[in-house]
């Protein structure tokens, strides 16, 4: 398959010249298109000479047919691959704009997309940032998260480019879809949420979003389209996968309410605070007195329940919700079952050793109207295979593959 792979101007380039030497060990064809900052950094020989085709790197080489060779590339690629991506390439790529021929033929093409943003973290951050890669997600591109570690502005954070071996996995999953969960979509929450107090303190707990992480990472293994909805945590997404990082409960529901448009299943994994301060958080630090301190505390949106409403009569998405309890989780997860108006519950009991929050294993209960099964303690990524089994038979009786 020919691969149309999109260097742009970051530091991050240099690992470009890898992930085209991994995807051509994988039998792709490479075709390097350069923009005139990613050549600041790595020369065109470098990819002419590993990809054994000229670089493009100008919209408007001289030749009789170099006008349009951005459309006929685009007609032939199987896949573009934007890596690295800047916020100045993502920003163009999400607003229209094509003012060079990586943005020309991103347009142009009807070929999967996908893209390995790189910048420095607070860039990364930043809500026009967020916005355009939200964009870019509606419209169905993919996405290979950035890593943590040094970046070469100095700084330590999220933001620098996935490792090539990630990116190119990440291609291959996408031109060579596989498993039994091929043409769904899967939207799974992880992680708790933090409901601040002040700009120092807040109201938490103990997840730390494995769980959640294992479903989205079996779900997209076998074949599913998944969007990770991720409070906070120092896990690494899967390479694939969509992911969409929240803080608070407000955050989440927002989040999950609008990708559960069109999801075949929603795995509610994440465990959200139920309570946070009335008001909201105080814009300073709340200074320390000898005596008490008085915090009023309201209910957070109770997201399950809310997409169980929002569903309706539907069969679909299937809805899927988790019960922390301490001691037998079965009597209250029974409730939440029909309360919330969901088809599956995942009951665990958290104060039993090496099934609680922040462990590689857990042990749980599956919960439905048809009755209830016992899992007993295993890894987590075992424990996601087993409720995505009992997702999949229960997907294929509310409704087949779109």
């Amino acid at each position: 398959m020919l691969i149309a792979l999109g260097v742009s101007g970051g530091i991050g380039a240099y690992k470009a010249v890898e992930v085209a030497r991994g995807l051509q060990k994988r039998g792709h064809d490479v075709a390097a298109i350069m923009t005139r900052s990613a050549r600041r950094f790595v020369g065109e020989v470098t990819f002419e000479a590993i990809t054994r085709r000229p670089v493009i790197s100008d919209q408007f080489a001289r030749g009789a047919n170099a006008d349009i060779e951005h459309i006929a590339l685009a007609t032939d690629i199987s896949l573009l691959l934007v890596a690295p991506a800047t916020a100045n390439v993502i920003g163009k790529l999400a607003n229209g704009i094509a003012d060079d021929f990586l943005t020309s033929l991103y347009l142009a093409t009807r070929a999967p997309v996908l893209i390995a943003p790189a910048m420095n973290t607070n860039m990364l951050e930043h809500a026009a940032v967020q916005h355009n890669l939200q964009t870019l997600a509606s419209r169905g591109v993919r996405f290979v998260d950035p890593g943590e570690g040094f970046l070469a502005c100095g700084w330590i954070g999220k933001g620098r480019l996935a490792e090539p071996e990630a990116i190119v996995e990440a291609a291959e999953r996408l031109l060579r879809p596989v498993g039994s969960l091929l043409g769904r979509r899967v939207v799974v929450s992880a992680g708790p949420t933090y409901e601040d107090i002040d700009p120092v303190r807040y109201i938490g707990n103990r997840s730390s979003g494995r769980m959640g992480y294992a479903i989205a990472a079996e779900a997209l293994r076998r074949g599913a389209h998944v969007v990770l909805v991720s409070g906070p945590t120092k896990l690494e997404a899967p390479a694939g996968v969509q992911v969409e990082r929240v803080r608070s409960a407000v955050e989440m529901s927002r989040a999950m309410t609008r990708h559960a448009s069109g999801a075949d299943a929603i795995v509610m994994a994440a465990a959200v605070a139920d309570y946070a301060p009335e008001g909201g958080a105080a814009s300073a630090k709340m200074a320390k007195t000898d005596g008490p301190l008085d915090l009023r505390l309201v209910r957070t949106p109770d997201i399950l329940a809310e997409l169980g409403r929002a569903r309706g009569g539907s069969a679909t998405p299937l809805l899927v919700g988790f019960a922390a309890e301490t001691g037998d989780p079965r009597p209250r997860a029974r409730k939440k079952l029909q309360s919330k108006q969901i088809d599956l519950i995942v009951a665990n009991d958290v104060s039993r050793e090496g099934a609680g929050f922040d462990t590689e294993t857990n042990a749980a209960y599956l919960i439905s109207a048809d009755g209830e099964v016992e899992l007993p303690l295993q890894l987590k990524s075992d424990l996601a295979s087993k409720i995505l089994d009992r997702v999949e038979v229960m997907l294929k009786a509310a409704a087949p593959v779109r």
